[in-house]
C-alpha cells in the first residue's frame, strides 16, 4: 500500500492479555472480540451506526462461530447492515485486518472501519480423530441401532484419542519453535542474548504498567460467574531476570537448545480493536486521530529457511513505499515471537549481505536503536492472543507516538508459513 486516499487510526484499545488457563479460561474468543470492540466504540464515542465494516483475526477457530467477525459485530451494537468478515493469517491475523480495513476506505468502499483480532487459547477446539469422525457422519445415515453398533465396535480404542490443533507447519512439519532453534544457531544468537532481551521486555512491560502508560489501552473485562474485574495483563514479571531465565531448560532441542519457556511467548487468551477512518471523515466528525497510516507491505518466505523474517523483509518494503529511512523512524513496535526471532530480524536488518542479495538494496537497512524498540513491553512479557496481537501492536505504536512526540512509526510481525507484514505510521 502506498500513499493514497488518507486512512487514520482514530484509537485503538484491548482486552487484557492473559496467560491461558487463568481468569478468561471460561470465555469465548467471541466474548472477548465483543469486549474490545465495545470498548472502543465506548471510548471514541463513535456511533455505532456510520461503522461500515469490521474485519476481525482469529487464528484457533471455534467450529461454533465461523464467521467470529459477524458475531461479534452482532454482540456488540453494530448494525445488522454493516458488513463483517473473518481474516486468518496466523500471528499478523489483525494486521491483515488492518491493511483490509486501510484498503476498503482506499478505494471508497468505506469510511469507517473497525479492524480487530481475539483469540483464546484456553479452550481450543480439539477434534476427534479422522476414523472416529467418518464414523459419526456415516452414522448419520445408518439404519437402526445395529448398524451404528456396527460402525462404532470396528473402531480401535486409540481412535478415541483426542486429535487438538497443529503445532506445525502444514508444508514442513517442523514447529515455529523448531524453525528458531535453526535460526539462533545459524545466526549465533546466543543464549544469554536471548534471556536478556526477554528479561528486558518483561521489566519494560512491568514499568509501562506501572507507570500507567498501558492503562490507557486496556479495557476491564468483569469475568462472567466470579465477576471478577481484570483490568491489568497478567503475564508481565517485572522481577525478571537473565539469572533467573538461565536455569530454565531448552524447550524444542532438549540437548543444545536456546530457546525456553522464558524466552519464547506464551499461551495467552485477549482480544484488541482499531478504529480506522478516512480523512473525510475524520474532518466531518472533528475527531482526534492517533495517526496516519502511511504504508504498508504484506510478503511471503520460504516457509523452511525463512519462517520467522518476515519483518526483516517486509519493514524495508514498508519503508521503501514510505520513501523513509530506518533512523527517520522513532518509533518501532515489533512482534515478539521469540526472543531469538527479533535478534534475528535486527541482525538481518543490519547485514549487508541479506540486504544486497535478498532485497536488493546497496547497503544494509540499517539499526534499529533499542532505545526505540518495544519499549512499553512486546509479546514475550504482555503476551501473545495469536489473531489479537496485530492490533496491539499498531494501539501501542500509536499511543507511543502521542507519548514520545516521535514523528514516524514502524510495526512489523512474522506469521506461520513465512508471512510478514509491516506498517509505517505517522503521528498525526
Amino acid at each position: 500500500m502506498a500513499r493514497g486516499e488518507r486512512v487514520f487510526i482514530v484509537e485503538g484499545c484491548r482486552t487484557p492479555f492473559l496467560r491461558s488457563s487463568t481468569d478468561f479460561t471460561d470465555m469465548t474468543a467471541c466474548d472477548l472480540g465483543r469486549a474490545a470492540v465495545a470498548g472502543l466504540l465506548h471510548r471514541t464515542r463513535v456511533d455505532p451506526a456510520l461503522v461500515d465494516l469490521l474485519v476481525l483475526g482469529t487464528v484457533i477457530q471455534d467450529p461454533r462461530t465461523s464467521n467470529l467477525a459477524r458475531e461479534v459485530g452482532l454482540g456488540c451494537g453494530l448494525p445488522e447492515s454493516c458488513p463483517a468478515y473473518t481474516v486468518t493469517v496466523a500471528c499478523v491475523s489483525s494486521l491483515q485486518a488492518a491493511v483490509d480495513g486501510v484498503r476498503a476506505i482506499q478505494c471508497g468502499d468505506a469510511d469507517v472501519v473497525i479492524a480487530a483480532g481475539a483469540e483464546t487459547l484456553s479452550d481450543a477446539p480439539i477434534r476427534f480423530r479422522r476414523p472416529v469422525r467418518k464414523a459419526l457422519i456415516a452414522a448419520q445415515k445408518a439404519r437402526g441401532t445395529w448398524q451404528r453398533l456396527r460402525l462404532f465396535g470396528s473402531l480401535k480404542l486409540s481412535d478415541w484419542l483426542p486429535d487438538p490443533p497443529a503445532i506445525a507447519e502444514f508444508t514442513t512439519g517442523e514447529s515455529m519453535g523448531q524453525a528458531g532453534e535453526r535460526l539462533a544457531k545459524r545466526l549465533g544468537i546466543t543464549r544469554e542474548e536471548q534471556d536478556a532481551f526477554a528479561a528486558a521486555s518483561h521489566q519494560r512491560a512491568a514499568r509501562a504498567t506501572a507507570d500507567g502508560l498501558l492503562a490507557r489501552q486496556i479495557v476491564p473485562v468483569t469475568v462472567p460467574g466470579s465477576f471478577r474485574r481484570v483490568s491489568v495483563d497478567n503475564g508481565v514479571r517485572g522481577d525478571t531476570d537473565e539469572a533467573k531465565l538461565a536455569g530454565l531448560k531448552p524447550a524444542f532441542d532438549r540437548r543444545f537448545g536456546t530457546i525456553t519457556a522464558g524466552n519464547a511467548s506464551f499461551l495467552s487468551d485477549g482480544a484488541a480493536a482499531v478504529l480506522l477512518m478516512s480523512e473525510r471523515k475524520v474532518s466531518e466528525l472533528g475527531v482526534e486521530p492517533l495517526a496516519e497510516v502511511v504504508s504498508s507491505a504484506v510478503v511471503a518466505l520460504d516457509p523452511l529457511e525463512e519462517l520467522l523474517l518476515g519483518p526483516a523483509v517486509a519493514a524495508p518494503r514498508a519503508l521503501a513505499l514510505a520513501g523513509l529511512s530506518l533512523e527517520e523512524v522513532a518509533v518501532v513496535e515489533l512482534h515478539e515471537a521469540f526472543a531469538a526471532q527479533v535478534l534475528g530480524v535486527l541482525r538481518m536488518l543490519e547485514d549487508e549481505g541479506f540486504c544486497r542479495q535478498r532485497l536488493g538494496r546497496p547497503g544494509a537497512v540499517g539499526r534499529v536503536d533499542r532505545g526505540r524498540l518495544n519499549t512499553w513491553g512486546g509479546s514475550l512479557s504482555v503476551g501473545h492472543p495469536f489473531g489479537a496481537t496485530g492490533a496491539r501492536l499498531l494501539t501501542t505504536c500509536g499511543h507511543r507516538l502521542q507519548h514520545e512526540r516521535g514523528r514516524y512509526g514502524l510495526v512489523a510481525a512474522c506469521a506461520a508459513g513465512g508471512i510478514g507484514i509491516a506498517m509505517v505510521l505517522e503521528r498525526a
